[in-house]
């Protein structure tokens, strides 16, 4: 039996490997690139990651939590999918407007860093460094939410409905093709955090030895190099309009007139109705986003998080009357498990800290570990695609929060000496970068995996005339898990302190000394909450009326 079985695993794993991963291959059409740009564009934008972490750390004196405060405003904007997605089904045709709008805000961020890092004193005469890096921060998500909410209605324009015969294709073929977009489309995003990590590898050799002043200069290349990263997603809509050419020209050689050529070609010919409720609730609560921010008032982030959760919940039960009953719940169910899955806090930006300072983890080695985690997600995509798919959300979310929380543990068990302890009983060979390496490589998989059954779902069951607007309002109900991941993150800051030193520029003198002291406790805490909400999620699901994809 046991030559049995190793005669029959090169076959096996051949046929495995077929349908796994050149399957996809296969299954790629030119259509599916235009979007794919887009997401690429999105995936990019990682490339400035480490250089503003260390930007930060080494030059600005903003808190962790003032910064978790900063990452709720940042992922804010992607509440606003809601209005911009129904915006793009009402005015279709001219929805690359709003790339070429976003990639002109993301081209304006890089462009404010570009001036701190190359002409800092010129900046610092017109405001605060810490006012323009808020500023360039806050609008890059802006421009990638611009860009994103078309490229999710991209995707589905990419899915042919007829065949080139003028044929049209049939159901369970398109399902699959979306399923294939889908994957695709997350594919692309982390290809070009693959991407980046390498050329981050590649820059931040050796810039922990460099002055002050050659460190900078490395860093302004890395902003400058990331100016490409507009051009590529307006590349993307030009591509998808040449396409469109080529295919409208395509059935009128085949004897249809224009009319009916871009009859066929188009996801819907018509306008849906306006959805006032949609818009003036985007613009009610883009309105009081901006006073409360802008106003300074206290609890604005809280307040904000309210309101846009109950915007988007009224949305959804608007939108949800579009579906028969058992696809609202199986709709309602998934996006739960996914909010629930997302809204974990993380431990913020002391974590970083840390490492940076205690474990001696410099750029160089961050990226590496940037590079093995996009490189071994991007391979967990394929190795994890017939299980996303024949596997309930349940399980799925189950899965990865028992994984998650298993491998959460190394990193507290290295605040707590276990790379010490390793390290005297191999020689030195398992130590902190050993374990952090190993670590990333198992966790990097698990992030992505848990967007791709509910994108496919909303893409293949979501009514024709509605796809960017069920795109929208359920991505930013997912999104606003982020805030709530941001906002968690900053209560837990501002129970357990944990600060980095922060000298003055001119004098050297520590203005704020170093503090990790309560960091274990904030990571275990951490891991609790990230274990125990997403389990009792499920249980929920499972014992309700609820359903999931």
């Amino acid at each position: 039996m046991n030559i049995k079985f190793l005669n029959g695993l090169p076959a096996a794993l051949v046929r495995w490997v077929d349908l796994n991963l050149l399957s996809l291959g296969r299954e790629m059409r030119l259509s599916y690139l235009p979007p794919l740009m887009v997401y690429l564009a999105a995936g990019i934008s990682s490339l400035t990651g480490i250089v503003g972490t260390f930007y930060v750390k080494e030059r600005l004196g903003l808190s962790a939590e003032f910064l978790a405060a900063l990452g709720f405003w940042m992922a804010l904007p992607w509440a606003l999918k809601m209005p911009l997605g129904h915006l793009v089904d009402l005015m279709w045709r001219w929805k690359s407007l709003l790339v070429y709008m976003g990639a002109g805000l993301i081209a304006l961020s890089l462009f404010i860093m570009v001036g701190l890092l190359g002409y800092t004193e010129s900046m610092r005469a017109l405001a605060p460094l810490a006012h323009w890096y808020v500023a360039a921060a806050l609008l890059a998500p802006i421009g990638y939410v611009l860009q994103d909410v078309v490229a999710d209605a991209m995707t589905v324009e990419a899915v042919p409905r007829v065949e080139p015969n003028g044929n049209m294709v049939e159901a369970g073929k398109r399902k699959q093709m979306h399923i294939t977009m889908q994957t695709l489309g997350r594919v692309a995003i982390i290809g070009g955090g693959i991407l980046v990590a390498v050329v981050n590898v590649i820059l931040m050799r050796d810039v922990a030895t460099l002055s002050e002043e050659e460190k900078g200069a490395v860093y302004l290349f890395v902003y400058q190099l990331a100016l490409i990263i507009p051009l590529v997603s307006v590349c993307g809509v030009w591509l998808a309009a040449w396409l469109k050419r080529r295919d409208t020209k395509r059935f009128i050689t085949q004897g249809l007139d224009r009319k009916a050529a871009e009859a066929l070609l188009n996801v819907h010919n018509e306008a849906p109705p306006i959805n006032w409720w949609i818009l003036g609730g985007g613009l009610v609560f883009m309105i009081i986003s901006l006073g409360a921010g802008l106003g300074q008032i206290p609890g604005a982030e809280e307040i904000i998080f309210c309101l846009s959760m109950a915007i988007i919940l009224f949305l959804i039960w608007r939108l949800t009357s579009e579906l028969e009953p058992e696809a609202r719940r199986v709709l309602v169910g998934t996006a739960l498990l996914v909010f629930v899955f997302r809204a974990i806090p993380t431990p913020g930006a002391g974590a970083t800290w840390w490492m940076i300072d205690e474990l001696d983890f410099d750029q160089q080695f961050l990226a590496t570990l940037s590079l093995i985690g996009s490189t071994l997600t991007l391979a967990g995509m394929f190795i994890f695609r017939r299980f996303m798919a024949e596997r309930s959300m349940a399980y799925v979310i189950g899965f990865l929060t028992v994984a998650g929380t298993v491998l959460s543990l190394p990193i507290i068990g290295m605040y707590f000496g276990l790379h010490e302890w390793t390290a005297a009983r191999t020689d030195g060979v398992v130590d902190a970068r050993f374990i952090a390496v190993i670590d990333t490589a198992l966790e990097s998989p698990l992030g992505q995996i848990a967007m791709i059954p509910m994108l496919a779902w909303i893409a293949n069951s979501a009514p024709d005339k509605l796809k960017a607007t069920f795109f929208a309002v359920m991505a930013s109900f997912t999104n606003l898990a982020l805030s709530a991941s941001q906002l968690g993150t900053k209560y837990i800051n501002q129970v357990f302190t944990v600060t980095r030193e922060v000298k003055d520029a001119e004098t050297g003198e520590i203005l704020i000394p170093a503090d990790y002291s309560e960091l274990g406790i904030l990571l275990i805490t951490v891991t609790l909450i990230g274990f125990v909400l997403p389990m009792l999620t499920v249980v929920l699901i499972k014992y309700s009326r609820l359903r999931s994809a």
